[in-house]
């Protein structure tokens, strides 16, 4: 069925805010559907600068650098969606997020591509030290020789974190001729010949070349420090295109300066700069055979546009349908839309009673209920409704009176 429905609020007063220069994709589906206050911004935004401009946005899009934090939250009252354009979204307080009502996504998919090229392309740079050999050349210096530098066929890499890009790796890695094996906290199947192995420390001490692809968290943070880089092959390699947490630099420069590792590729910082241009500094830098790179992991243009057309999608069918598929704070829900009936949304905190209460109120005010959905989490509750059109007037306004509303939306 077609949508011939629209959203009851006027297109053109809903206000949509783009930050850090989000594929152009994103911006051209809102406008061949309609919007027309849309605006896109560069950079990032402080939370100072967020504040001073969130009151009125009803829909926002962030990459990695904006920090929606609680204090930003509390300001964005009209606020219906943030769109992260990224694989992560540790950038945003969900649970801030969740407790107003706000749906949050993300694209967990339309990149990994591009990092897992990116992981292999280093990888053979790497081991035949062409970063050094490059070095040699720019300054004017000749050194032809096969000391240090080997094929990857037939050499085994070691994948710490087996999900959507980790996976994508050990595709590739095979293809290439390597061994593949790898280690994760969840049971994953193997892909082709890869082989699971019980323990982190397994892997990395059989590893030539050791790729990590997880999230960041409190259990992964320094996950490769002083203790663990002991357990690394000798000679081997560590490339970290996760977070920037998960390694311990300075660990790692000790590693590397030992020789106890023969290389790393580095593409995420504890710290990073926060503008294009700004002064970047890390101990691992002029390290022989260290391959250093800004953050670009996934930074390629089909990543980019692939994530520019999933995250707006997902924004676009939120306002204009409830669905929530994808969502990280509302539960998920994917509904098809109903023709002559009134949609309207209700989140409320997760307490007994609500969808009772609810019921109670319509059928007191005579309405007709011809489809009802509902969805929870741990917090919150998400309750769609299509409603008789010739009954269901004044509906969103009775809707707000149940105890534990959080935001009632009347979508068309």
């Amino acid at each position: 069925m077609t949508n011939s429905n629209t959203t009851s609020y006027p297109k053109e007063k809903i206000k949509i805010l783009f930050l850090e220069n989000i594929s152009d994709a994103a911006i051209q589906l809102f406008k061949d559907t309609g919007y027309t206050d849309i605006k896109k911004i560069a950079g990032a935004l402080s939370e100072e600068e967020l504040i001073a401009v969130i009151k009125d946005v009803h829909l926002l899009g962030i990459r990695s650098k904006t920090m929606i934090t609680e204090k930003v939250l509390q300001h964005a009252t009209k606020l219906q969606a943030i769109g992260c354009f990224c694989i992560g979204t540790n950038q945003v307080n969900l649970k801030a997020a969740t407790k107003k009502g706000i749906v949050v996504f993300n694209a967990p998919y339309s990149n990994t591509r591009s990092v897992a090229e990116l992981v292999i392309g280093s990888s053979i740079m790497l081991i035949r030290r062409v970063l050094d050999k490059n070095k040699h050349m720019h300054e004017g210096k000749w050194f032809k020789d096969a000391k240090g530098s080997f094929e990857l066929r037939g050499k085994t890499i070691g994948i710490i974190g087996y999900g959507n890009i980790g996976s994508q790796v050990s595709i590739l890695a095979e293809a290439l001729g390597m061994k593949v094996i790898f280690y994760d906290v969840v049971t994953k199947l193997p892909l082709g010949n890869a082989i699971s192995k019980k323990s982190m420390k397994e892997v990395v001490s059989k590893s030539d070349i050791i790729t990590l692809h997880i999230p960041e968290n409190s259990q992964t943070k320094n996950l490769i420090n002083k203790t663990t880089l002991k357990y690394f092959k000798k000679g081997s390699i560590l490339i970290n295109y996760a977070r920037g947490h998960v390694v311990d630099i300075l660990a790692l420069k000790n590693a590397l300066d030992s020789k106890s590792l023969s290389g790393a590729a580095i593409d995420v910082f504890p710290v990073e700069p926060e503008k294009n241009g700004e002064d970047f500094i890390s101990p691992l830098q002029n390290i022989p055979n260290v391959f250093l790179t800004p953050h670009v992991g996934g930074s390629t243009e089909e990543a980019q546009l692939n994530i520019g057309e999933d995250v707006s999608m997902k924004l676009y069918q939120y306002l204009e349908m409830g669905n929530s598929m994808g969502s990280h704070t509302v539960p998920e829900m994917s509904l098809p839309p109903q023709d002559a009936t009134h949609r309207i949304l209700h989140i409320h905190n997760n307490v007994p009673g609500v969808l009772s209460e609810i019921n109670s109120l319509l059928s007191e005010s005579k309405i007709n209920i011809l489809g009802q959905y509902l969805k929870t989490n741990d917090d919150i509750g998400y309750v769609v409704l299509d409603l008789d059109k010739k009954l269901s007037k004044n509906a969103s306004e009775i809707l707000k009176k149940v105890k534990g509303t959080i935001k009632v939306r009347l979508l068309y």
